[in-house]
C-alpha cells in the first residue's frame, strides 16, 4: 500500500488551530491495555511523536473501556482515538458511536489485500470499514509434550480430527487408586472462554449471515452430544471435584500450567503465561482438530483494533496515526512487543527469525486459513455467547440432552436475531454514517 503519511502530517501541521503552547495537535488515545501490552504500543506512540512535528499522541490506559468509550461518546465528549476488541465492533457502529474510515483509506490507499483476509474481514460492517487492526489473536491447541510421552504418544504427533483428539484425552485421563481424576486430557469447557467456538469445528456456525441462527444443525447436535460425552465418560461430580482445584487463569495454578490438564483451545498469548508461570514447560501448539481433520484448519481469530469515535475532536490526526500503526515496522514493533504474530499480509523474514514465540510462524500461518473465523458479525454477540453459555451448562451436567439443548439455543438465539433485525429496520435502511 502507499501511505502519504508525510503529506498528511504536514497538512495537519499547518491547517490545525491555535492548541497547546508547543504548536502541535494534541490527541487522546484510549486503550484497554496494561503492563506490557501497554508498553508495546508506547513504543510505538514514542516514534510516532519523535517522528513529525504536527501531533503528540497522548495514551490512556483505560479499564472497563467498552463501557466508559460509548458513555463519552454519547456525552459528546469522547477521545480522539480508542483500541476496542474487533468481537464490539458491530456493536459501536450499530449506536452509531464509530466514525466510518472508507475515505480515510481510499485516501491513504490501504486496501483489503494489504492484510491476513480474516482481520480485514473483521473491520468490515454493513458496507462499511470501521477499524483497522493493532494486535491479531489466533487460536490453536496446546497441548504439553512431556504428558503425551507419559501416556506413550508421540508429542510431535499431535492429534488431527475430533475423534483422535478423544482417544488421545482418554490415554492422557490418569485416575488414582480411588478413581478419583488426577489427571485429565481434554475437557471442552476449559477454560470455558469458546464455548459459542466449537460449532465451527464441527462444520456448522452461529448463524447464516443474513436472518436466521444455525444451532439447529447437524454440526449443532453434533456439538452438544460432544459435550454431554465427555461428562459421561469422565463423571460429572469426578469433573465437578477435579475442577475444584484449579486456580486463577493468569497463575502457577492454571490448570495446563499445572499440568492437570494435557490439552486446550488456546491463543497465541498463551505463551506468555507459560513464560511467565510455568518456565520450562515441554509444550506444543498445531492446529486445533475438526470433524473432518485440519487441511485447511478451522482457526478461530480475534483482534485488537483502532477506531475513530464518533465526534472526536481531531479525527484527521487521529487516523494519522492509526495510518503510521499499519506501516510493516510499526506494526512488527507493536506485535512483536506483545508476543503476538501480525495482522499483515506481509511480514518481514526478520520479525520472526527474532521473535521469542517458537510457534508464532504457525499461528500466523493459519490465520490465512480459508476457514478462519471470527465472532459472528452482528450487535447480539455477548448476548448469543451469554445463551451458549448457560445451554452448554444445562449439557455438561447432563441435566439438558443435547436434542433438547439444541431446540433451547436456536429459539433463544433467533429471538435475539429477530428483535436486532427488527431494530435495526426501525432506524432504517443504513447505520448512522458520517463520513469524514
Amino acid at each position: 500500500m502507499r501511505l502519504p503519511l508525510l503529506a498528511l502530517l504536514a497538512l495537519l501541521s499547518c491547517a490545525c488551530t491555535r492548541g497547546p503552547a508547543d504548536g502541535r495537535v494534541h490527541i487522546t488515545y484510549w486503550e484497554k491495555w496494561a503492563g506490557f501490552e501497554a508498553d508495546a504500543m508506547r513504543a510505538v506512540i514514542e516514534r510516532f511523536n519523535t517522528a513529525q512535528t504536527g501531533i503528540v499522541v497522548e495514551f490512556m490506559s483505560i479499564s472497563g473501556i467498552g463501557r466508559k468509550l460509548l458513555t463519552a461518546t454519547a456525552g459528546g465528549d469522547p477521545p480522539d482515538l480508542a483500541g476496542i476488541w474487533s468481537s464490539s465492533l458491530p456493536s459501536y457502529a450499530e449506536h452509531g458511536a464509530l466514525t466510518p474510515l472508507d475515505n480515510y483509506l481510499r485516501r491513504a490507499d490501504i486496501r483489503a489485500g494489504t492484510y491476513v483476509p480474516v482481520y480485514w474481514r473483521m473491520c468490515q460492517y454493513r458496507g462499511h470499514t470501521w477499524a483497522l487492526p493493532s494486535t491479531p489473536g489466533s487460536t490453536a491447541l496446546i497441548y504439553n509434550k512431556e504428558l503425551f510421552r507419559r501416556a506413550g504418544l508421540d508429542p510431535e504427533r499431535p492429534p488431527r480430527t475430533i475423534a483422535e483428539l478423544d482417544a488421545y484425552a482418554k490415554k492422557l485421563t490418569v485416575y488414582d487408586a480411588a478413581s478419583n481424576i488426577v489427571q485429565l486430557g481434554f475437557l471442552p469447557t476449559e477454560p470455558g472462554w469458546y464455548n459459542y467456538a466449537w460449532i465451527y469445528y464441527f462444520g456448522g456456525a452461529i448463524w447464516d449471515e443474513t436472518n436466521k441462527v444455525t444451532f439447529a444443525t447437524p454440526a449443532g447436535r453434533a456439538m452438544f452430544a460432544w459435550i454431554a460425552d465427555y461428562s459421561r465418560r469422565c463423571g460429572v461430580k469426578a469433573v465437578q471435584q477435579f475442577s475444584a482445584g484449579f486456580g486463577n487463569f493468569a497463575s502457577p495454578q492454571n490448570a495446563f500450567l499445572a499440568g492437570k490438564v494435557a490439552m486446550e483451545l488456546q491463543g497465541v498469548w498463551m505463551y506468555n503465561y507459560i513464560e511467565k508461570y510455568a518456565p520450562g514447560l515441554d509444550w506444543g501448539a498445531a492446529p486445533f482438530p475438526a470433524l473432518d481433520g485440519i487441511n485447511p484448519p478451522v482457526v478461530y481469530t480475534e483482534a485488537d483494533v483502532l477506531v475513530i469515535p464518533r465526534g472526536a475532536r481531531h479525527p484527521d490526526a487521529a487516523f494519522a496515526f492509526i495510518q503510521f500503526v499499519q506501516q510493516q515496522t510499526n506494526m512488527e514493533l507493536l506485535c512483536r512487543g506483545q508476543l503476538k504474530a501480525s495482522p499483515l499480509a506481509q511480514v518481514s523474514a526478520n520479525f520472526f527469525a527474532t521473535h521469542p514465540h517458537p510457534y508464532l510462524p504457525l499461528f500466523y500461518e493459519t490465520s490465512f486459513s480459508p476457514r478462519a473465523f471470527t465472532t459472528p458479525a452482528f450487535s447480539i454477540h455477548d448476548e448469543i455467547a451469554r445463551e451458549v453459555n448457560v445451554v452448554i451448562d444445562g449439557v455438561r451436567l447432563l441435566q439438558l440432552a443435547p436434542d433438547d439443548a439444541v431446540a433451547i439455543l436456536q429459539s433463544r438465539g433467533q429471538r435475539a436475531l429477530d428483535r436486532m433485525l427488527a431494530q435495526r429496520a426501525r432506524r432504517g435502511v443504513d447505520i448512522l454514517v458520517e463520513t469524514p
